[in-house]
């Protein structure tokens, strides 16, 4: 028997409630829908270690490379 419902503060809630015996295995199938959009942090993924041509210490010392404040030792 196949039930449906939606995920709400972290738990299935079913569309329709069900009294089901305590203990009881349920197998849950993630079901995508057309609306749902890929997070910024996952588009903002597919660049990281993309960037070329930078400074071998970029990452230590942006602030020099971005505002001009002294390299960090």
């Amino acid at each position: 028997m196949t039930y449906r419902g939606r995920v709400k503060n972290g738990q299935i809630a079913l569309e329709n409630p069900v009294s089901l015996p305590e203990g009881s295995e349920v197998s849950v199938e993630v079901v995508q829908t057309g609306g749902a959009k890929p997070a910024i942090w996952d588009k903002l993924l597919k660049l990281a270690g993309t960037a070329e041509g930078l400074p071998p210490d970029m990452a230590s010392n942006h602030d020099h490379y971005l505002y001009g404040l002294p390299k960090r030792t």
